[in-house]
């Protein structure tokens, strides 16, 4: 499957924060909020939510 470009609109210090904190943590950033998404569907596929 092919990746895709998106803009968000996020809190300014929650961003610099998260940033810090996934370069700081060897991290990245947009795997970080894939795999946040892809458990939150996860989840709720579980309780029976399309």
């Amino acid at each position: 499957m092919g990746r895709k470009t998106v803009a968000l609109s996020l809190d300014e210090n929650i961003y610099k924060d998260y940033k810090k904190f996934c370069e700081e943590n060897s991290m990245i950033l947009s795997r970080k909020v894939e795999t946040f998404m892809k458990k939150e569907l996860e989840q709720n596929n579980k309780k029976g939510i399309k």
